[in-house]
């Protein structure tokens, strides 16, 4: 079960256009946000429902390309949901509150995992039967147009929402926000299946409510199951949670990483290339950073860590970890390094995933696959814990900055 989480996110709305993401002080518009660990079922398998997720990720990527629009039904292994950033969002007029993962790796909105969809007066049914796959869970159902709430009343009308019939993975939560490219959500439609869906953010910004279709998204590394340590940006950034410039990328043209925000870059641990420059993604619905296999068992290498079975994780001992260098993130011409702190899984959270007290386990794994595949890498919570990151369509581009806790010992 979940613990009771207290959370408060600041939605900030742009009022100007300029040539790079506005910068957001008033107003402001609060949204409930909590990180979320689920220890439904015992100690949570953080690289089993990494792996699958990455899995599935390739898998809907590759669909897209090659325009075969069944992969919605296809079939993959599912696991719960472990660590998520949650909103609370409002649907219909009145609204029926729900607790909605934050996911960049998709773009479909969807409620009904466990408090099930209400229609009211605001409530259109398309009669469209709508289905995703994650690798962590699925759901089908119907597609609705509704009212949508975020915070304490920024609106959007008509925004596509699935009501789930049946939805597995997802315990504790009603269902996904989805804040990815709107093609992601191509063959969602069973009887569209070339049709894309408006995501939430895209809606924002074509009703006039912001002024860009930008995201600016700001985690931090916590030591406990419930922390105010969120916040979501809509339309712009907000500068009070990032030090120093932020500074962009272009989104990356390879295949498969380019239908998701996908970037390109290379990784070093200390002086030594780990992994070339390549192409992978940046996703909040990945807890760990996920490093193709030959990357990974570099790093695993260079640190000396072992594998921990009960965990799945690579361990240190405290002499390894009193070793450690920066694992450094080459992205454009700025390399952002993840300090030794930041490499580790919080101590104080091991339990949770089925360690033990006191021992210091890594958040870096494997991804499951050789680079070269067009996916080589994903960029998750564990990265974003550290720097503020902002998704951009309107530009094209992903960009970062260092924030408070980029150097922070906490874990």
């Amino acid at each position: 079960m979940f613990p009771a989480a207290s959370l408060l996110t600041t939605l900030l709305l742009a009022i100007s256009i300029a040539a790079t993401p506005v910068e957001v002080r008033t107003p402001h518009v609060t949204l409930p946000f909590a990180k979320r660990i689920n220890t439904s079922g015992g100690a949570i398998k953080l690289v089993e429902r990494d792996q699958a997720r990455a899995a599935a990720l390739k898998d809907r990527a590759t669909a897209i390309q090659n325009g075969s629009l069944d992969r919605r039904t296809a079939s993959i292994p599912v696991t719960n949901e472990a660590v998520s950033y949650v909103a609370a969002v409002g649907v219909g007029n009145p609204a029926t509150t729900y607790s909605l993962i934050v996911d960049t790796g998709s773009s479909n909105t969807w409620v009904g995992a466990s408090t099930p969809y209400t229609p009211t007066s605001t409530s259109t049914d398309t009669g469209e039967p709508v289905s995703v796959s994650y690798g962590s869970g699925s759901f089908s159902g119907e597609e609705w147009l509704d009212t949508v709430t975020l915070g304490s009343g920024l609106t959007i009308t008509d925004q596509s929402i699935g009501a789930a019939s049946t939805a597995t993975g997802f315990y504790g939560v009603d269902g996904i926000i989805g804040i990815g490219p709107e093609i992601l959500t191509e063959g969602t439609l069973t009887n569209e299946p070339y049709t894309e869906i408006p995501t939430v953010t895209q809606n924002l910004y074509t009703q006039g409510t912001i002024a860009q279709e930008v995201v600016g998204v700001f985690f931090a590394p916590t030591t406990s199951t419930s922390d105010t340590n969120g916040e979501l940006t809509f339309g712009g950034t907000d500068t009070t949670k990032y030090t120093g410039t932020l500074t962009y990328t272009p989104l990356t043209t390879t295949s498969p990483a380019m239908y998701y925000w996908g970037i390109n870059e290379s990784v070093t641990y200390g002086g030594t290339t780990i992994l070339g420059e390549t192409a992978g993604i940046v996703d909040t619905g990945t807890t760990l950073i996920l490093l193709a296999s030959n990357a990974y068992s570099a790093y695993e290498s260079a640190t000396g860590a072992t594998y921990d079975r009960n965990t799945g994780l690579l361990m240190f001992t405290t002499a390894q970890y009193d070793a450690l260098q920066n694992l450094n993130f080459n992205i454009g011409s700025v390399t952002y390094a993840l300090t030794p702190n930041g490499q580790i899984w919080p101590r104080a959270l091991n339990t949770y995933i089925g360690g033990t007290s006191g021992s210091i386990y890594s958040i870096v794994n494997d991804l499951g696959s050789p680079s070269g595949q067009g996916l080589d890498f994903i960029d998750g919570q564990s990265f974003l814990e550290r720097f503020y990151s902002v998704f951009d369509t309107t530009y094209s581009q992903v960009g970062f900055a260092t924030t408070t806790y980029t150097d922070a010992t906490t874990n």
